[in-house]
């Protein structure tokens, strides 16, 4: 899958094409331009590079080898998090982001899988809560510290689920599609509990935001990333873009939950989630406002770490991207 990226719920007017996923597999639709849903509400083409790319390495920091391996905790008694020891930028490119177990009498549901290379303690910890097989492995979005680890997972059965709208993008690249993706909405059901799954756009043009009714919890992959050392960012390159990122998070906030999990970080509360959404919408409304006032890229960065503590480190990818949606 692709790596990390250098870097809505729109009107859902229109035909709805409903996934509808209960322990069989469908195959995913061709690919092609055409197939695209068209979820963003904004359209923004980056510039053209301009000096030399940004030493991924040097933004992330090296892989430290003696770092902790992720963890897994418990959030209800059917669903878990497998997380990082710490937020550390360096374990995204170690270990990927989070991932979220939901256990069912019939079988597991894995929303994202981390990287390939830590596969195998992935599913030793998954062991470690349920002797049921691994069923499914829902993507929330194409970036390889979300979706890495795919592949290993597809060949030992487990029947991979992605949005259209990212499954164009992982094809575009010559890369194997899901098994299984769906447009605007769909639904895993399996052992008698559902996910019920809606793509949105913001951090890419199709990111899948995952609802446990049942068990109260919403899965958001990179929409939601909380650790300052790991801030929020929208991948332009991948169609993303921060007016529908906002417009994305006030949808998630209709939804009724007590966790939430996010890409990155702890599990938040509700209320921790809404503080999120709100600080989110102040980053965009006072980026627009600089641009607006004309000022540099360089300026946007320096008032927007004041004000604000965003814009370097891996945010600092995303100010061109800003600098044109905003104009």
């Amino acid at each position: 899958m692709k790596p990390l990226s250098h870097a809505c719920i729109a009107a859902l007017g229109g035909a709805l094409l409903l996934a509808s996923i209960a322990d069989a597999a469908q195959p995913a639709p061709p690919a092609g331009p055409a197939a695209s849903d068209g979820l963003c509400s904004v359209s923004v083409k980056l510039p053209p590079p301009s000096g030399p790319m940004p030493d991924i390495a040097a933004i992330f920091g090296k892989p430290d080898p003696k770092a902790e391996p992720p963890r897994i905790e418990k959030i209800r008694d059917d669903v878990y998090i497998i997380k990082n020891a710490t937020d550390h930028l360096s374990e995204i490119l170690q270990f990927g982001g989070n991932i979220t177990v939901y256990v069912t009498p019939a079988g597991v549901i894995l929303f994202d899988s981390k990287v390939e290379p830590i596969h195998d303690h992935v599913v030793k910890l998954v062991k470690s809560v349920t002797d049921k097989p691994i069923r499914y492995v829902v993507v929330t979005h194409n970036h390889g510290d979300h979706a890495g680890g795919v592949a290993a997972f597809a060949k030992e059965g487990a029947t991979i689920v992605m949005s259209r709208d990212d499954a164009l993008a992982v094809a575009a690249q010559g890369l194997p599609m899901p098994q299984v993706s769906f447009s605007r909405f769909g639904t895993v059901a399996l052992g008698g509990k559902q996910a019920q799954l809606t793509e949105y756009c913001g951090h890419t043009r199709g990111d899948t935001v995952a609802w446990l009714p049942a068990a109260r919890v919403v899965v958001a992959g990179d929409l939601v990333t909380t650790p300052d050392s790991t801030p929020t960012i929208v991948g332009y390159a991948d169609g993303g873009d921060w007016t529908d990122l906002v417009k994305s998070l006030d949808a998630v906030a209709a939804l009724d939950f007590d966790f939430l999990v996010g890409g990155h970080g702890p599990v938040l509360t509700k209320a921790e989630f809404l503080k999120y959404r709100d600080r989110v919408a102040r980053i965009g409304a006072r980026a627009r406002e600089l641009v607006k006032q004309g000022k540099s890229a360089g300026e946007l960065v320096q008032t927007m770490s004041k004000e604000l503590n965003w814009g370097t480190g891996p945010a600092a990818m995303v100010i061109p991207g800003m600098m044109v949606e905003f104009r």
